[in-house]
């Protein structure tokens, strides 16, 4: 039987490909899928249930419910002073990830660019591929703290471009842009009428600087879409709730879509998010002081056992180097799998520019992350040795 073409141009997930082969194993200790290993707070759960026990099982609005909106609205008003009308300049999505598709399927035409800063979350340029886009990625690298720059951006724009793409704190490297740097992009977008698509999904994981929300720029409102969710800062990614901000134009466009695919977020989970806006933010203050110590830990002994490792800034991801082992990235994680049963990601998972790196996802518990640590110290120390002979 036919298969599109478009669908098979695109490679799985060099996450999920990976981790089939973990699931196959005992005893791994799992630096690999970016999930916060703490539950979901009971204050969470328990509005869930409540909603459950009310009856509570409809359909919602296509925008999801209006109280979740009105709270979200007055969130980034409070957080950053940028205003969204909840009515019709938000709208509640399965996750994040259903809204970096919808976007780009509500301003791309057949052909268009999207320009995305490399290494990035794995589904950006899938997603711009079955958009009808063509992804065009530049490269960033440790030395340019894994940020891309304006000069970057500049070359790469084409009569065809249509957007950046920009996520910071950044999945996988850690990074987070500087606000200056990212006002020089605004300013760059707004020069050649583009439009910025900015996943902030990440913004409360952030460790002793502070978060800039790009559509509070100067010149950065009109042309930004604006996505973010609870997946991270409230440890509720099987939820699945996210949600995006935007013109009424386009937010009418991507609810267009959304009201066929998917029609709406499942009620119970956006009762949930309700009661995370409303009363969890003490939760996610905690999480984020346990995910700091963590940070700390992971980076010094990586870079101790002969893996460079820029600090990161943000998220739950440290990125080293594994250039001076003389391995690809997917050779280093399948031996370091089969030899020490610890599992990160190949960092080529995140685009081509990801080669050379490996991530290592500090979600897990401290106990977990030290062991990890002990078996890949181990590893590389076999590796030099094997060097001497």
């Amino acid at each position: 039987m036919h298969i599109s073409n478009t669908v098979k141009s695109v490679p799985v997930s060099g996450i999920r490909k990976f981790f089939d082969i973990v699931s196959q194993m005992k005893d791994v200790i799992s630096l690999g899928v970016g999930e916060p290993d703490f539950t979901t707070p009971w204050r969470i759960r328990e509005a869930c249930i409540y909603s459950l026990e009310k009856g509570y099982t409809t359909y919602t609005s296509n925008y999801g419910l209006l109280e979740l909106r009105e709270l979200i609205a007055a969130q980034i008003e409070s957080r950053f002073g940028v205003t969204y009308n909840p009515a019709n300049q938000l709208l509640i999505t399965v996750g994040v990830s259903e809204a970096i598709d919808l976007a780009l399927r509500t301003i791309l035409e057949p052909g268009d660019e999207v320009i995305v800063p490399e290494p990035c979350f794995v589904a950006y340029k899938p997603c711009v591929v079955f958009a009808g886009g063509v992804p065009v990625p530049i490269c960033t690298d440790a030395a340019a703290g894994f940020t891309p720059t304006v000069e970057q951006i500049e070359n790469a724009i084409t009569p065809r471009t249509r957007a950046i793409m920009l996520c910071s704190p950044n999945n996988p490297t850690g990074a987070v842009m500087p606000k200056q740097r990212l006002q020089e992009i605004t300013d760059i977008a707004a020069k050649h009428d583009l439009y910025i698509i900015s996943d902030e999904i990440y913004d409360r994981l952030i460790y002793g600087i502070e978060h800039t929300c790009v559509p509070a720029l100067k010149g950065a409102y009109e042309r930004t879409i604006y996505l973010n969710g609870f997946s991270k800062a409230y440890a509720m990614t099987g939820w699945r709730i996210g949600y995006a901000a935007g013109s009424t134009d386009v937010i009418d466009g991507m609810m267009k879509i959304h009201q066929y695919i998917m029609m709406c977020a499942p009620i119970t989970a956006q009762m949930a998010a309700i009661e995370a806006v409303k009363n969890a933010d003490g939760d996610t203050v905690e999480m984020i002081r346990q995910y700091d110590r963590r940070r700390r830990f992971i980076v010094g002994a990586l870079n101790d056992m002969g893996l460079e490792c820029v600090e990161p800034q943000g998220a739950f991801y440290a990125f080293p180097s594994i250039a001076n082992t003389g391995m690809t990235s997917e050779e280093f994680a399948e031996r370091l799998l089969h030899e020490e049963k610890v599992a990160v990601v190949p960092g080529n998972a995140f685009g081509d520019c990801g080669e050379g790196y490996v991530r290592c996802s500090y979600a897990t518990g401290l106990p977990q992350i030290q062991q990890a640590m002990e078996r890949m110290a181990n590893f590389m120390s076999r590796l030099d040795y094997s060097r001497t002979e």
